[in-house]
């Protein structure tokens, strides 16, 4: 059921606005406010019209598709325009108004976004996700639509970072299991007792670390993984000759080599179609015996039923996952819910009350630059810019109309 939240955008009345709001009605939403307020929500022959914005137009529609809570968008876009949200967990769940007027939507990643999906969107022009990831979002057939995607690639690379370090460490010093063993009443006084307990912890200093995509978090994983003792080396086909230099770090020139001479992988990868269960059976039994295992990154990299085998099989000696392939994730059911030597967490190593702030932000500012500029020209982050056809475009917002105290140029938290 769609639960729209009250939003009131107050207008400039010195600029002959009046006030308009999406509020919550038996579930759904209507409007209040002028009729020649409305959007409208025409397409013609699929391309999706320019829509107009400014004291004299209509102004855009901006929902938030799979959250709650515009507290931190709205200061960017109250001048601009009219932001809802809708709480949803897939489009069926979606208001026939924002479909037919939305022309900027906001997603983290519990919504997916399909071509059939983007379809049921009748005035959208661009989605922007609230985070690094996008394959939630079919970009192409977005793009084959008139729709710009974008993404918040740097607000949560150190959270992600330093998770991901938090995995490896507790991974190699069992600090997780010997919690554990406290809670359940065990009684560690004796030098065999902590061996018992304590068993399989081992030495950081001198393993290898290999990372599997050296992107912003990859990059950062690595110098703090130096920092402890760990010798990194990494694999990603796409970065250019000489990076590893710059970082003091070995390339591996095939997956195969990174897997032979790693003690611990950590994934660092986008998911797509090309590299979906990258950690399988195969790749698993490539890997060293009892090396470690982590995923920060995303659930459809690793084949969790080829994982759990090889944990209770003892080739991996141990794996931490904060992301998996069905989320919301549960040790009740799925391959992984016998699997021993796991440490699992729900999808959070992006979360810091300041990255998700700085994440909000921003992606309401790609909205914002959208709105008051042309796309894809003006946006900062707009991953299928090379699938994306040519579209009618935004006209520039005049800049007199814009009240420079609301321009989302300042931090609102």
């Amino acid at each position: 059921m769609v639960i729209l939240q009250k939003q009131v955008c107050k207008r400039r009345r010195a600029l002959g606005w009046e006030e308009a709001k999406l509020e919550r009605f038996d579930g759904k939403c209507k409007w209040s406010g002028r009729k020649e307020d409305r959007l409208v929500g025409c397409s013609m022959q699929g391309i999706r019209p320019p829509i107009l914005n400014g004291p004299m137009h209509p102004r855009p529609l901006v929902a938030l598709l799979d959250g709650r809570d515009c507290t931190v968008e709205m200061p960017v876009l109250k001048d601009v325009a009219t932001v809802a949200f809708c709480d949803a967990q897939s489009t069926q769940e979606i208001h026939e108004k924002v479909l037919n007027e939305a022309v900027g939507a906001l997603m983290y990643h519990t919504i997916t976004l399909s071509r059939d999906d983007l379809d049921k969107f009748k005035s959208l022009r661009i989605i922007v996700r609230i985070g690094s990831g996008f394959d939630n979002v079919d970009i192409k057939a977005a793009a084959e639509l008139g729709i710009a995607v974008c993404n918040v690639p740097s607000s949560s690379v150190e959270e992600t970072a330093d998770t991901a370090l938090c995995l490896i460490l507790n991974l190699y010093r069992r600090v997780t299991w010997m919690h554990q063993a406290l809670r359940e009443g065990t009684r560690a006084s004796s030098v065999e007792q902590i061996r018992e307990v304590a068993g399989g912890a081992a030495r950081i200093r001198g393993e290898t670390l290999g990372i599997i995509g050296l992107g912003r978090v990859g990059q950062a994983v690595a110098l703090r993984a130096k920092a402890f003792g760990f010798n990194v080396i990494f694999y990603d086909p796409y970065l250019p000759d000489g990076v590893e230099r710059s970082l003091g770090l070995q390339r591996m020139t095939t997956l195969q080599d990174l897997l032979i001479h790693s003690d611990c992988v950590s994934l660092h990868c986008s998911l797509n179609e090309h590299n979906h269960h990258l950690i399988n059976d195969f790749t698993i039994k490539q890997m060293r015996q009892g090396a470690f295992l982590v995923n920060t990154a995303r659930g459809g990299l690793v084949d969790e039923k080829a994982l759990a085998q090889a944990l209770k099989e003892g080739r991996i000696r141990g794996a931490a996952l904060d992301v998996h392939e069905t989320e919301p994730f549960s040790f009740s059911q799925g391959p992984l819910k016998d699997a021993p030597n796991l440490i699992c967490t729900p999808h959070t190593s992006w979360y810091s009350e300041q990255a998700s702030v700085e994440a909000r932000e921003e992606a309401a500012k790609e909205v914002r630059r959208a709105i008051t500029g042309r796309i894809p020209d003006s946006l900062k982050n707009c991953v299928n810019k090379e699938y994306l056809k040519t579209a009618p475009q935004w006209p520039s917002m005049d800049p007199s109309t814009v009240h420079p105290e609301l321009n989302g140029a300042g931090a609102y938290r």
